[in-house]
Formats: structure tokens, sequence, C-alpha cells
């Protein structure tokens, strides 16, 4: 009896510590019906920043990026795999968040923001990072990453938009805050459909449909840069303080 509880403790033992090691491997492995857009090695398939000098990196399996990119240009990493209705799944963590945002809004369901009884906007104080999923070849058609209490899956881009009409506008707004606190791992799935999107964070729908007229057929995603710093090197904007990987992608 004795020989068989060691035994049974030590394969248990055993089986706790390849568990992490599993996990691991499993990172970058495209699901049934998926194809990997991103091989947890190096940047095959994307366009780093021309002049980016080694901000966007690879480290350990994911892509992480510090907000620095030294690119002149469009700093985003962009795909080089043009799509049209697909499926995409991507996990992504925020590092860190150094900067403290003096003016988030306060977001309605309706996705305008609330006022004071002066008509003045609403404004917060918080610790802040910004990144996002440009769909279709442009940041205008964005799910956005972020730590404002709306919840990540929002396509600011959109709702801002003073043109937009108020029944879209209440469409691309999160009818939930599903983010996992800073440093956590959390898991979009995105599908777009014709010129509908839906997003689903952490396994909760946030984005039930969202028609949008002008969103393009056809075109590439990319990972979004956000931030700068001042002249004593101080944030001076939410900087896009991210790590991605598990970038799958069905197309339908």
């Amino acid at each position: 009896m004795k020989r068989h509880l060691l035994t049974s403790l030590a394969a248990a033992l055993a089986a706790a510590l390849l568990a992490p090691l599993a996990a691991r491997a499993a990172d970058n492995e495209p699901p049934p019906g998926f194809v990997a857009l991103f091989n947890g090695k190096d940047f095959t398939g994307w366009r780093v920043p021309e002049g980016d000098n080694g901000h966007w990196k690879v480290v350990n399996g994911v892509i992480d990026y510090d907000a620095e990119s030294e690119a002149k240009g469009d700093k985003s990493l962009w795909c080089e795999k043009e799509l049209g209705d697909f499926i995409l799944r991507v996990d992504w963590r925020i590092k860190a968040t150094p900067y403290t945002n003096p003016n988030v809004p306060y977001i309605l369901p309706d996705g305008t923001h609330a006022r004071d009884v002066t008509g003045k906007e609403l404004k917060l104080a918080l610790p802040d990072s910004d990144s996002g999923i440009f769909l279709r070849g442009s940041g205008t058609y964005q799910v956005n990453i972020w730590c404002w209490p709306i919840g990540s899956g929002e396509m600011y881009g959109i709702r801002t938009n003073p043109k937009t009409a108020p029944d879209l506008r209440a469409a691309v707004t999160p009818r939930h805050q599903a983010d996992k606190p800073v440093g956590e791992w959390n898991r979009f799935e995105i599908t777009v459909r014709g010129r509908t999107v839906t997003v689903v964070l952490n396994g909760i729908t946030v984005i039930p449909g969202a028609t949008i007229p002008d969103l393009p057929l056809r075109g590439r995603i990319a990972l979004q840069h956000h931030g700068g710093k001042d002249a004593q090197g101080r944030w001076n904007s939410p900087p896009s303080l991210l790590q991605f990987k598990n970038i799958f992608v069905r197309e339908l």
C-alpha cells in the first residue's frame, strides 16, 4: 500500500511539473479549422515597421512590444495576409500601465458620454495602456484593447465619429466588461462576415453584431501601436505595452 501511494504521488508530481510545459508547447499551434498567422518564432508573414529598431520583437513565443518603435511613419505591426470574411482568435495581455489617463470617459450603453448637471462630460483618471486589432486594412475599424471601464472590444473609431448613426454607435459599444486584470492573458474571437463584426472576449460576447456600412470587404489586420513620450522621457499618452500570441484565423 505504501509503495502504491508513493508511486501515485510521484506520478501526480510529474504530471504537475509537465503540465506547464505541455501548455507552452501548445501555444501558437492552431486548433482544427484554423491556421496560425504567427509561428511563435519570428515575424514571418508580418511587416515590421521600417526603422522600428527592434521594439517589436518575439520573446519566448509571444509578440512583445514596448511602445517605443522608432519608425518614422506607421508604427503598427501589419500581417501580410489579406482577409475577407474570417474568424480571428488572438490572445493578448497588457504588461503594465505606467501612464495615468486623466480623460477616460464614462460611457453609457448607447455609446455616448455621461455628463454632469452642467452638461460637462464626466472624466475619470485611471491607469491605462492602449492597443487594438485593426480590421481590413484600417485603424478606423479597430477592436480596442485598453483599461477603460467600458472594457476592451469596442470600436472606438466608429463610436466616436460624429457622423455615426445612434443605432450603430450603440452596436459598437461593449455590452459587458469582460477583461481580466492587467497582466493576465485575454482572448479575443472576432468574426467579420460581410460588413458585420462580432466580438467575443474571454468567452463573453461584448459586441453581438455591428453592421458597419463602409467597412471594406477585404484587407489586412494589424496590432496597433499607441503612445509616446515627452522631452523628459515620460509617457504622454497610454502606451501599447502588450504581448500577443495564439493568432489564428479561419477564413469563411
